[in-house]
């Protein structure tokens, strides 16, 4: 494997990460505002990611529907660790930044695993499977005269 390739392959992995935490961070806006979970979002949000993998990192294709699922994954992740974070934060008196500091990342993790249900775990592994379907196909081109 050529070292371009390999940087090209990192590169495109770490955008996606950082498009996933962004979308998580997007996410959280509506979640925190109606103070409730709202897993039904990571449906338009894994299409949103879909296409923006498809669009932006990869071109459609296997690498660019595991970049869009992997990106799903990290939005879902962490939206749920902010929002355990936002919950230690109102129920002790801190700040999300000094609740993030104190939890850890481990014990927020698990705050995150108990505050799913099952359902919420379908709607985030449907949301992954179509951010992958959407990257995986190819863009639609306009015919001339369309």
């Amino acid at each position: 494997m050529k070292m371009r390739s390999v940087f090209s392959m990192l590169f495109a992995l770490v955008s996606a990460l950082m498009l996933g935490l962004a979308a998580g961070a997007m996410w959280m806006v509506p979640t925190l505002y109606s103070q409730r979970a709202l897993p039904w979002l990571a449906l338009p949000l894994g299409w949103l990611l879909g296409k923006a993998v498809r669009h932006w990192v990869r071109p459609a294709g296997g690498n660019a529907a595991i970049l869009a699922a992997f990106a799903t994954f990290a939005a879902v992740l962490y939206v749920n660790v902010l929002m355990a974070a936002a919950r230690i934060a109102g129920l002790m008196g801190l700040g999300l930044v000094d609740s993030l500091r104190t939890a850890g990342p481990r014990m927020l993790l698990q705050l995150a695993e108990l505050s799913c249900s099952p359902t919420d775990d379908v709607w985030f592994i449907a949301s992954m499977g179509l951010a992958a379907f959407i990257a995986l196909r190819p863009a639609h081109q306009p015919k001339a005269g369309d």
